[in-house]
């Protein structure tokens, strides 16, 4: 039994290496922490792929693209304590979208919670385009 599962664990390790891991929103390398996250090229970097997925996957948003980020900054920071083990930085900013509109957009990085609890994780909100409200009404949640 125990050469079964160590066969296992073999290969899967070795699909693993072959086939990156391929979390939405994992972000490595960049914390809440750091005072400068809020405008971490990586992290507008992974908000930009997932809004140009967004509009194209939900239906009635308009296909344009995020070309700009501005004045980004961090709104507040929530350091990670024994009663609140996940630290997080809320972030807000406007982007110039393709077709020349400024949106606000609100955002927030969460340390540890990438894939498997390894690295960081990104959620944005992008001021009329939340058409399912997920993070309430004009990105209530993230703000």
């Amino acid at each position: 039994m125990s050469r079964w599962i160590s066969a296992l664990a073999a290969a899967a390790m070795a699909a693993a290496a072959i086939v990156p891991a391929a979390a939405a929103d994992l972000v490595v390398g960049v914390y809440a922490a750091d005072p400068d996250a809020c405008g971490n090229s990586r992290i507008l970097s992974k908000i930009s792929a997932r809004f140009d997925h967004q509009v194209r996957n939900v239906p009635h948003l308009p296909l344009v693209s995020i070309a700009n980020f501005d004045r980004v900054g961090a709104v507040r920071y929530l350091p990670a304590h024994e009663n609140r083990p996940i630290e997080r930085r809320y972030c807000a900013g406007q982007v110039s979208l393709s077709d020349g509109k400024s949106r606000s957009i609100f955002y927030l990085i969460e340390n540890p919670m990438g894939f498997a609890g390894i690295g960081s994780n990104v959620e944005f909100c992008v001021a009329g385009f939340d058409r399912w409200h997920v993070y309430g009404g004009q990105c209530r949640v993230l703000r």
